[in-house]
């Protein structure tokens, strides 16, 4: 008798910071997702890939729901729409640590409309006591009518296995989209941008982090020696955003190389010598030619 192997696509839903990209990588089992607590700092669609015993989830980690602002934040609207009418299944990530508003409403009044089933999860029950958990569970079954709200760290992985376990339940039998051992699509110039992007956010201030993109220009192996040579552009809007990535005598900027170089070594393999230069790209946020070069 052939054994039965379910697959599918599952996507990420929750107002932003609700810890979407830990819970990818979590289950992943390696980052494929950067983390930061800025907002917006998911802006593309992310692929994670769980394989298990019989199955294998493809995991789509999107923007997290706003308000359309400008350009690049309706591009990211549209795609977290359109998204969850074409998965399988849905995973509604809340923050355990924060009070459910009207953000959490609108997204549960969305995926309400939808027949795609959702598998309901508060997040960061790590920073609870029991008890003020069990209150947030609670409230969490109302807004979607889930008397099967699931509690998690995505921190921790306290709870995790049983988010697998149901959302590999939900979805069909069907093929292994991936190889095994694959964990994302991204290629790795979009993932070596990523991985520069976050420890721009991790450093900067209050107003950059929403202006702020990556772009790496040149990736090449060196002949001569075990190195890669990466030549990549931080974009900001502004020019007083520039000294403020640069830091008093470039030392900003230097902090922000090593903590990159550190995360792309580990995806690459190699050695990397890491180039960084600080453009001032005014409006790129509402340039839609500019969007589409940078994959947005």
């Amino acid at each position: 008798m052939t054994e039965v192997f379910r697959s599918g696509f599952v996507a990420l839903v929750g107002r932003p910071n609700t810890g979407k990209s830990t819970l990818a990588n979590a289950l992943v089992g390696r980052k494929v997702s950067i983390v930061s607590d800025k907002p917006q700092t998911t802006r593309h669609r992310v692929t994670a890939v769980v394989d298990g015993d019989g199955y294998q989830l493809v995991l789509l980690d999107i923007p997290g729901f706003q308000k359309p602002r400008d350009t690049i934040t309706r591009r990211m609207q549209e795609l977290v729409r359109s998204t969850i009418t074409e998965v399988d299944a849905v995973l509604f990530l809340l923050p355990g640590d924060q009070s459910f508003g009207r953000g959490d409403t609108f997204i549960a009044e969305a995926l309400r409309g939808q027949p795609t089933p959702v598998v309901t999860v508060v997040n960061k029950v790590d920073l609870l006591a029991p008890e003020a958990a069990a209150r947030q569970q609670e409230k969490a079954a109302t807004l979607l009518g889930d008397d099967q709200v699931l509690l998690a760290s995505a921190l921790t992985g306290e709870g995790l296995a049983e988010v697998e376990r149901r959302l590999a339940a939900l979805v069909p039998e069907g093929p292994r989209y991936f190889p095994e051992g694959a964990v994302t699509d991204q290629p790795e110039e979009v993932l070596v941008a990523e991985f520069i992007r976050e420890q721009v956010l991790a450093v900067t201030e209050e107003e950059v982090p929403h202006a702020i993109a990556v772009e790496v220009l040149e990736m090449e192996p060196r002949e001569d020696r075990d190195l890669i040579y990466v030549r990549a552009a931080i974009y900001v809007e502004r020019d007083s955003q520039r000294p403020i990535v640069l830091g008093p005598g470039g030392e900003r900027l230097k902090h922000i190389g090593i903590g990159a170089r550190r995360e792309i070594e580990w995806l690459l393999g190699s050695q990397v010598f890491l180039d960084l230069v600080v453009k001032v790209r005014k409006h790129w946020r509402a340039d839609p030619r500019m969007l589409d070069r940078l994959g947005l």
